[in-house]
């Protein structure tokens, strides 16, 4: 069931960093279908539509936190409300954890996760007075799976899911949804250019783990399966249903890959269940002294 009875076209959508991937993507459909977009890139400019009077493009550095707060007021007085919120600005990371730079690793998580955080909760308060509105968080497979080479951008994205959870315990009273997507390999240009930045050092004893990953990663680019123009309509479907998901795993890859990982706890479970669950104090002996006689 969707949510036609409840909202009228055209929505209003938030879309952080539109001028390329999945952001670019789902900022094209959502216009395609009539609805309003306001997106955010860093330079402030686009190559999606700009004939349309129906996208409003900001510049935003999600990691300025100033500005955040600035754009999501001016956000909202364009229609006076939004819709969908989709935190998508991010980038990728590969070097193995060892390899990464402490700069490096500080840099991803202040995009990857407190940007979004920066964005989500500027807009909380907005969303709250209007009792409605839908929070796409966009994380990865690699934020329910880790890999070797992606040991940072993995914590970035694990941290996205965490965060993600408790939100949407604490949004369901209120009417708002969240939900996570979890992509796997899509024909976007994550494994190029500024969206995946490269540890500056490889150490040789990494060569069969994050190496392999590195390799990979230059031949994976511009053949991976998924595409991209479909994942995009599969969450515009996701913000129409009556009860969507918390977390929406997109491409067949990334399906498989979380089958293996709760496969995988659910074995450490039962071999260790044991060594588990007898970790408390011991319980008290009942008292055992016999009851007085009735007088």
């Amino acid at each position: 069931m969707n949510k036609s009875t409840e909202k009228q076209l055209p929505r209003v959508w938030f879309i952080t960093g539109i001028s390329r991937g999945f952001g670019r993507e789902l900022a094209s459909a959502a216009l395609e279908q009539g609805d309003i977009v306001i997106g955010t890139t860093r330079k402030g400019s686009q190559d999606i539509d700009a004939s349309s009077s129906r996208l409003h493009v900001f510049q935003l550095d999600v990691t300025q936190h100033r500005d955040v707060d600035s754009v999501i007021r001016q956000a909202w007085q364009i229609n006076g409300r939004i819709d969908v919120i989709v935190n998508n600005a991010g980038f990728g990371v590969l070097g193995a954890v060892e390899e990464v730079e402490e700069k490096l690793a500080r840099d991803v998580f202040e995009t990857n996760f407190f940007g979004l955080l920066s964005v989500t909760q500027a807009a909380l308060p907005h969303l709250r007075a209007q009792r409605s509105g839908h929070i796409i968080n966009i994380s990865s497979i690699g934020g329910i799976a880790g890999s070797a080479g992606y040991g940072l951008y993995c914590a970035s994205k694990f941290a996205v899911e965490g965060l993600s959870e408790s939100l949407a315990s604490e949004l369901k009273p209120l009417g708002l949804h969240v939900t996570i997507v979890e992509p796997g390999y899509f024909r976007t240009n994550f494994l190029s250019g500024d969206s995946l930045l490269r540890a500056g050092r490889a150490i040789e004893a990494y060569e069969e783990s994050s190496g392999k990953t590195r390799k990979s990663a230059d031949e994976r680019d511009g053949q991976q399966p998924g595409d991209p123009v479909l994942a995009a309509k599969a969450i515009i479907a996701v913000t129409g249903a009556e009860n969507p998901p918390l977390r929406l795993v997109l491409g067949a890859d990334a399906f498989e890959r979380v089958r293996a990982k709760l496969s995988q706890v659910a074995e450490d479970l039962e071999a260790w269940e044991s060594t588990s669950i007898n970790t408390a104090f011991p319980t008290p002996l009942a008292d055992t002294k016999p009851s007085a006689a009735p007088a």
